[in-house]
């Protein structure tokens, strides 16, 4: 990493974000979106398949795949969206943050054990929210607890008492905020602090802050209804796998929505205005990393940002045993872009490649 996370702020205004005035959309483009939308859809190969896009405002969804249609439409089923589930813990917590509750200094092992000391370098949330605490991806002994159930739901045998239990105890390899390494480990944390010291259950937190707000009444943390949550599939495409449990992960992957439900989250991020948590979804588009090479890779709270020609665009892709997610919008263009796939994910897989060139789009 090429420097400390930035502090979170007010309620940003960022130049490059700003879209340009465009002429109105016509039913050639119509037209055309609707076509890259189904073959964005048959390149997917997977049983369940759905492209939402919503452009300027109008929406517009392909769905198919090559299973039979379910007994409830495609569009409607709720589908698993794995690491995605991360730009809602960092909306999160940056409301939290704008409403006073927490500052996002706070030392997470002191929210989960008030009476520990914080020591001289704490990870705080901070760092958890952008992978900049030091943890590894998984905790340690994550591979053997899981083993069992490798094939079917490995996270439900790694308890939330066991993770917290687990990073109370470790010592980061590296000072928190001077590496950036990708940790679904830290974020599932995080959830955890958070939920300690506000005195709430992270479910509870969720939806007072994000679902309820941004009117997403499709979206939840675990599965209800067989009829209405979309089934995964192994990597063969043909074999049905459970439904995916998080266990102690729930922050950092256990969020499954509609594809309207997700093009709502999506569009309030392009459009704030109005929103009760305007502030927040600005202020997650704002940088506060940037590593590698010539600072190539940029990071916000809760969103992975590259650069087009037009402006930013942001992306967060997600998978479990048997689904697999994408997340993305464009300021410039107004486009906001929720793909789901009820296939695991396996070498070469054009799912996610996929979703990203669609947004990438001109």
């Amino acid at each position: 990493m090429t420097g400390r996370p930035t502090p979170w702020p007010g309620d940003p205004a960022d130049p490059e974000d700003v879209p340009p005035e465009r002429a109105p959309l016509g039913p050639a483009d119509d037209a055309a979106l609707r076509a890259r939308l189904a073959d964005a859809v048959d390149a997917s190969d997977a049983p369940d398949v759905v492209f939402a896009v919503s452009r300027r405002g109008r929406r517009t969804l392909h769905t198919g795949g090559t299973a039979p249609p379910p007994a409830v439409p495609r569009e409607e089923l709720r589908y698993e969206t794995g690491s995605a589930s991360k730009t809602f813990t960092g909306l999160l917590l940056t409301r939290l943050i704008q409403s006073g509750v927490l500052t996002g200094g706070e030392p997470a092992a002191a929210c989960l054990d008030p009476a520990r000391p914080p020591g001289p370098d704490p990870v705080t949330l901070a760092h958890l929210i952008t992978h900049t605490s030091g943890l590894p991806a998984l905790p340690a002994d994550f591979v053997p607890r899981a083993l069992p159930a490798w094939r079917t739901n490995p996270y439900a045998r790694y308890p939330a008492e066991r993770l917290t239990d687990v990073f109370l105890r470790h010592r980061p390899r590296h000072r928190p905020g001077t590496r950036w390494h990708y940790s679904n480990y830290g974020v599932s944390v995080l959830g955890h602090a958070v939920a300690a010291v506000t005195g709430t259950p992270w479910e509870d937190l969720l939806t007072e802050y994000v679902l309820r707000p941004l009117g997403l009444s499709g979206t939840a943390l675990r599965a209800e209804d067989p009829k209405t949550d979309a089934t995964g599939h192994r990597k063969n495409g043909r074999t049905p796998v459970p439904a995916f449990d998080a266990g102690g992960f729930q922050a950092a992957g256990a969020v499954r929505s509609t594809p309207h439900d997700l093009l709502a989250f999506l569009e309030a991020h392009l459009d704030p205005a109005g929103s009760p948590a305007a502030g927040a979804l600005r202020a997650v588009r704002v940088p506060v990393l940037r590593r590698g090479l010539g600072h190539r890779h940029v990071h916000t709270v809760a969103w992975f940002r590259h650069p087009t020609d037009g402006g930013p665009m942001y992306f967060h892709s997600g998978a479990t045993l048997g689904q697999q997610a994408f997340l993305g919008f464009r300021p410039d263009t107004g486009t906001a872009l929720a793909a789901v796939c009820t296939r695991r994910f396996r070498a070469h897989d054009p799912f996610i490649a996929t979703a990203y060139a669609l947004l990438a789009e001109e």
